[in-house]
């Protein structure tokens, strides 16, 4: 796994870098292959099996590496599938990140988390495109509050789209492929939090190219 900083680049094996970095950038390597990476925690909002990340092989992975993190299980309907990079703290941040929809047939997608208290608790923008729709959420003792939504927005499955998050304050710009979705307001989360990835169910979905820019 590896973070890139502004003005260093650095392999370790965790996340750990020097507080005062203010750009992360990650990419996945084969020293991490079929495994999920150090400095990563796998959690689930709700119950049952699922949520099982780790590091594949995909020769279009946008960083070029040739690697990704995978979503690899099919999960039941209620089931938030999390990945959580643990050595992270963000209040007001860009947040952005490369996905690839493979597979799912009740869900598809997926997206990002930010201000992370526990799996409970946190921000979660996602596209999916089986139901064609971007929405942004706050999950709340872990329930679920759409904040806001865009239908009929068109992206096709097994291809690479960039999601991108824009948080200042309380106010929340939702981007997809470089265009603005969804802008809304919410102060239930005020403080700086972890980031992390998010599937739902049985989407089983690839991330490359985390890029987190603080401000």
């Amino acid at each position: 796994m590896r973070w890139t900083s502004a003005g260093a680049f650095l392999v370790i094996a965790g996340l750990a870098m020097a507080a005062e970095d203010k750009v992360r950038t990650l990419h996945f390597g084969k020293e991490d292959a079929g495994k999920l990476p150090a400095g990563w925690k796998a959690e689930k909002t709700g119950t049952g099996e699922g949520s099982i990340w780790k590091v594949v092989e995909d020769d279009t992975a946008p960083s070029k590496t040739g690697y990704v993190l995978a979503q690899t299980a099919a999960g039941p309907g209620a089931l938030f599938n999390l990945c959580i990079a643990e050595d992270t703290s963000f209040k007001d941040a860009d947040i952005g990140v490369q996905f690839k929809a493979v597979r799912g047939d009740k869900d598809q997608g997926g997206g990002l988390v930010w201000r992370y208290r526990d799996n409970n608790n946190y921000y979660i923008a996602r596209m999916n495109p089986l139901e064609d729709n971007y929405r942004v959420y706050k999950v709340v003792n872990g329930k679920r509050i759409q904040l806001e939504t865009k239908e009929e927005i068109k992206v096709k499955a097994g291809e690479w789209h960039k999601l991108k998050i824009d948080m200042m304050g309380d106010h929340i710009q939702c981007y997809l492929d470089g265009e603005k979705i969804l802008d809304a307001r919410d102060s239930t989360f005020p403080d700086a939090g972890k980031v992390g990835l998010w599937t739902k169910a049985d989407a089983q979905t690839y991330f490359d190219d985390l890029k987190i820019a603080a401000k």
